[in-house]
């Protein structure tokens, strides 16, 4: 599988926990504690593999300053979802509204980082590496991956 259809299958899942997530009540304890930490697990990964391997791959092939422009931002982003908003709802009571909040800012902002990823910075990295390249790098991160989830 290439990188981007592996990244883009991430965002896909993610988004399907995330809108799982809201659809809950505060009376559904148990599940909104199950998803979130699905959902804390999936980001780690994710972000992991993309600060580690897909990011500086991106920025080594990048020829404009637009491309180090979105590679700072995607970082950026990550850190305001994985260091910010999640250890805080991870944190939070599942059963209170404090919790449905915070769940709702974490779904905006990763859909907002996954929506500019797959509209701008995919379809550069298109442009960037072969297909070839891509299928290499597509296999460093599914490699990294399920060393990350194991």
């Amino acid at each position: 599988m290439d990188a981007i259809k592996l990244l883009k299958n991430d965002h896909d899942e993610v988004r399907e926990l995330l809108a799982t997530l809201e659809a809950t009540t505060t009376r559904a304890l148990k599940k909104r504690r199950d998803v979130v930490e699905k959902i804390a697990m999936m980001l780690k990964a994710h972000t992991t593999i993309e600060e580690e391997i897909f990011y500086p791959a991106f920025k080594a092939a990048g020829e404009k300053s637009d491309d180090d422009k979105m590679y700072f931002e995607a970082l950026e982003e990550h850190r305001a979802a994985g260091d910010l908003v999640l250890p805080d709802l991870l944190g939070t009571d599942p059963g209170s509204e404090k919790f449905s909040g915070r769940a709702k800012v974490l779904k905006e902002l990763v859909e907002h980082h996954a929506d500019e990823e797959e509209k701008e910075m995919f379809p550069r990295a298109r442009k960037l590496f072969s297909r070839e390249e891509l299928a290499a790098l597509g296999e460093q991160l599914e490699a990294r991956k399920a060393e990350l989830l194991s």
